[in-house]
């Protein structure tokens, strides 16, 4: 729901609307967490997607005309922001979140426990379809580094002989040795990057859809902002990748490898050999786990300092005119630039310790180096096999080496994959194959919500009936808590006090993937998607036929555009449906909400951005779509037209101030009779501007 202003002396100081999740859930459960795609890869705003129910950068949803806009803090449109739930803009006597402060909790496990080891067998187990894909790369890459041990030995041997002048038929098979090794490593090394990759990336797919899925029907998202959420879908998920490409396969080619290097060191000199293993498991060992605890710290904390200066990036900038107008640019650029300078020293104290590892790494080539060569002169080998074993060794030490690299990534990728473990673990939600079944009664009793403790309620002790087939509207001015009402039906907000029950049950006790169906509709923000009109609607039923997509596309009043567009179904209506008009755009939303059809129908403001007549002709088309025995809870602004609903409610300040029918309540003093002859008055102004009969 919109408003024309946002006033720091208001206590509603967004658009008449509650701070839902970021990924609240649309009518069939597809509504996208912030940072998540739509069809073909569309992205939300700021990452941000969902159809339905997605908020802007800082808590404030806008209506179908504006841009996602914030207000410092997060504060909300009914106040301000939930409490623990979305942090915002960290003001001066404001500190970071636990898991944003040095030396805070490592992310944990959906058990409570941190991920670690945990969280990697999770992951890996998506891999199981490519796992002969991931062999083949890994053997590949063994290939490649034993190939280029093999042309270091086989090359040192070559130039040792040539020294003495052998006759040139003695060094032909070593010449011809040392070009096939060198063409076969650059093959191998190709072969082992396009077999990895494959099988990471088709790996990528299914770990995103899983992310994407777990996202979007996630009742708790609320704790996820905006651009936490899009580091979650990609840089954490990009975590998945680095872990195969360059931690398991690099690790595993270099195991393999070193064992075949002190097998061939031991057919020259036993002795020798055992001085390579020695050196080798140091390298290979010791030093990354050296590498590990110099590193864990520091590494826990980048993953989330990442996440944070993602949400310091949408605050800033699509919520740059409100932050310019609350005074409150000083205050969020100086906790963004916190938090990179604190990411600033992280990385650099990880890149010291890196180069001090690395250096010691150099060390113990040359040490290792210049052991063998000792043992193997006191052993009798002949010198050039002592120049073979001696180069040899520096490059087995330095391919084991690369166990430290692959140590130090992985130590930096926990945090990520603690995170994207905690959301493959999760339940995989599933889509509902058509609309929910009518019959569905919903309750609210004593519904407080506090969004901070100590703030006034933005809902105090709500009462509600809305059995199957009821038509319920409410109305009130801003702020005073209709889409808080609607998010709390839908699951987005939890209340503090009181229950709603659907059939009996707590609505907080629903499955995910289950709620969706029975109650949802078109919420404060419905986004849309930069795909065609047929995708967008489809996101609401899935399975739709085009007859159903027509009938929906009808009762919206958006059935003429769609037949007047070249492309018909298949207009591209571009980025947050920015080729269509705010009146567009509400009326394929609010088509994609009656094509879900939940049990529950709810519209927030479903005529916004239309005028009064248009409005007015759609919305009685839309009430008139809802099937028989499924229930309406409508939210407005406008008055007209609610005659024929059930029950209006009035809010005010969070509290139900009148309810009965239109007819009643006109008759009566109060909020509702006051608006509706302001709303006459102004209606007849504005139809009388238009052309004579």
């Amino acid at each position: 729901m919109t408003d024309a202003t946002n006033r720091p002396d208001d206590p509603a100081t967004g658009p008449d609307c509650a701070t839902g999740p970021d990924s609240a859930t649309g009518p069939d459960g597809t509504a996208g967490p912030n940072g998540a795609t739509g069809p073909h890869g569309a992205s939300g705003p700021n990452g941000a997607t969902g159809p339905h129910g997605a908020t802007g950068p800082a808590g404030v949803r806008s209506g179908p005309d504006q841009p996602v806009r914030a207000v410092p803090g997060g504060v909300s449109g009914d106040g301000v922001t939930p409490a623990g739930r979305d942090p915002g803009v960290p003001t001066a006597g404001e500190p970071n979140p636990p898991e944003l402060l040095p030396g805070g909790p490592a992310p944990a496990t959906p058990d409570g426990r941190p991920g670690g080891p945990r969280a990697e067998r999770a992951v890996l187990r998506l891999a199981r379809p490519y796992l002969g894909r991931l062999v083949g790369a890994g053997l590949l890459a063994a290939a490649t580094e034993f190939a280029g041990l093999a042309l270091m030995a086989t090359a040192t041997w070559l130039l040792m002989s040539a020294a003495g002048r052998p006759p040139l038929d003695r060094l032909t098979v070593a010449i011809v040795a040392v070009r096939a090794l060198a063409v076969s490593r650059g093959v191998f090394r190709y072969t082992e990057r396009l077999a990895g990759h494959d099988a990471v990336l088709r790996m990528i797919t299914d770990v995103r859809a899983r992310v994407f899925a777990t996202l979007a029907a996630r009742r708790d998202a609320a704790t996820q902002r905006t651009g936490d959420a899009l580091s979650r879908l990609v840089s954490d998920v990009e975590a998945v990748q680095d872990l195969l490409l360059r931690v398991l396969v690099p690790g595993a080619a270099a195991v393999l490898v070193s064992f075949l290097a002190v097998g061939s060191a031991a057919l020259i000199s036993p002795p020798a050999a055992g001085v390579l293993a020695a050196g080798l498991l140091v390298a290979g060992a010791v030093l990354p786990a050296l590498a590990t605890v110099l590193t864990r710290r520091a590494a826990d904390e980048v993953a989330p300092l990442r996440g944070a200066l993602a949400v310091d990036a949408v605050d800033l900038t699509h919520g740059a005119a409100d932050l310019a107008a609350f005074g409150a640019t000083g205050t969020a650029l100086a906790a963004a630039e916190a938090r990179a300078g604190r990411l600033a020293r992280l990385e650099r104290r990880l890149a010291a310790a890196g180069f001090a590892v690395d250096a010691v790494g150099v060390l113990v080539a040359g040490v290792t180096a210049a052991a063998v060569v000792y043992v193997a002169l006191r052993a009798g080998v002949g010198g050039v096999l002592v120049g073979v074993l001696a180069v040899g060794t520096l490059t087995a030490v330095e391919t084991a080496l690369a166990l430290v690299g692959a140590a130090r990534q992985r130590t930096q990728l926990r945090a990520g994959l603690d995170r994207v473990a905690a959301l493959l673990t999760a339940p995989e939600p599933t889509a509902g194959p058509g609309p929910a079944p009518a019959g569905q009664d919903v309750r609210f009793a004593g519904v407080t919500v506090r969004y901070r403790p100590g703030a006034p309620p933005a809902l105090a002790g709500v009462d509600l009936d809305l059995p199957a087939g009821r038509r319920v509207a409410v109305v009130g001015p801003s702020g005073a808590g209709k889409s808080t009402l609607a998010a709390v039906l839908t699951g987005a907000v939890h209340p503090d006090a009181g229950r709603v029950r659907l059939d009996g049950v707590d609505v907080a006790a629903y499955p995910p993937e289950e709620l969706p169906r029975a109650i949802g509709g078109l919420l404060a923000e419905a986004y849309v998607f930069h795909a065609t009109v047929r995708e967008n609607l489809l996101l609401g039923r899935p399975r739709a036929d085009e007859a159903e997509l027509t009938v929906a596309a009808r009762a919206a009043g958006l059935l003429d555009w769609v037949r007047a567009q070249p492309d018909g179904w298949d207009t591209v209506v571009g980025e947050q449906g920015g080729q269509l008009s705010g009146g567009q755009r509400q009326r394929l939303a609010l088509a994609r909400a009656l094509l879900a059809a939940p049990a529950v129908l709810v519209l927030d403001e479903p005529t916004e951005g239309l005028d009064p007549a248009a409005a007015d002709a759609v919305l009685a088309s839309a009430l008139a779509a809802t099937p028989a025995g499924h229930s309406v809870l409508l939210i407005s602004h406008r008055l007209s037209g609610l005659a024929g609903l059930d029950e209006i409610l009035v809010l005010d300040a969070g509290r139900v101030t009148q309810r009965g029918r239109h007819a009643d309540l006109i008759d009566r003093p109060g909020w509702y009779r006051d608006q509706w002859l302001l709303q006459e008055a102004a209606e007849r102004g504005y139809l009388a501007l238009g052309p004579a009969a």
